[in-house]
């Protein structure tokens, strides 16, 4: 009798706690699991336009290494690609209409393709260079240039200066051909000429 009455209790007892746990576990399999959110990235300060000022109007040359033009006898890297001044100042890039500001910060991915491809320590051992042939014989330097300021109008003049070379050297190079194709004519009318001067003696001989 005794023994009864305790699984009696026992039982009554458990029923509460197995209905708590049902409850739970039906409450966790209907809500979905929370998904922590990624952190925030991180955010790219650029520093202020730089303090720079030309004394005068810098002079650009257009290394056919580099396919741009860059600024050369300025204490700054200043190159000009896609009809806008690039600065480079303090390892930041800034972008102006002008050589001469205002700079507004341009983050790297912003920058001209070819520009961000081949870094700025490339673009200054080939502007040095380029530099170093233009002192040599500036007043007979065939590179492309231009005096800042005045880009759009010389770099038109420029490209007719390119173009009226062009047409020279297309000429020049017909002119050539002419001139072979004309000796070879030649050549094939004196062989013919012998051919038919040792037919006719033949002929003759017979």
């Amino acid at each position: 009798m005794k023994k009864g009455i305790m699984l009696l209790c026992v039982a009554a007892l458990m029923a509460p706690m197995s209905a708590l746990a049902g409850v739970n576990v039906n409450v966790n399999l209907g809500l979905p699991i929370p998904v922590p959110m990624p952190p925030p990235p991180p955010r790219v300060v650029l520093p202020p336009p730089p303090p720079v000022l030309f004394e005068r109007p810098p002079l650009f040359l257009a290394p056919p290494s580099l396919g741009i033009y860059v600024g050369v006898d300025v204490p700054y890297d200043i190159v000009y690609a896609e009809d806008a001044y690039y600065l480079n100042y303090r390892n930041g890039w800034y972008r102006s209409g002008s050589y001469n500001g205002p700079w507004v910060g341009v983050r790297q991915e912003r920058l001209p393709l070819v520009v961000r491809r081949q870094g700025l320590e490339y673009i200054r051992v080939h502007r040095d260079r380029e530099f170093q042939n233009y002192r040599r014989d500036q007043n007979h330097y065939r590179g492309r240039q231009f005096w800042a300021g005045r880009e759009v109008r010389e770099i038109r003049r420029e490209d007719r200066r390119d173009d009226r070379r062009d047409w020279k050297e297309e000429r020049k190079r017909d002119k050539q051909e002419w001139k072979e194709e004309r000796k070879r004519d030649k050549e094939e009318l004196k062989y013919e000429r012998k051919r038919d001067k040792e037919e006719w003696k033949d002929h003759d001989r017979r």
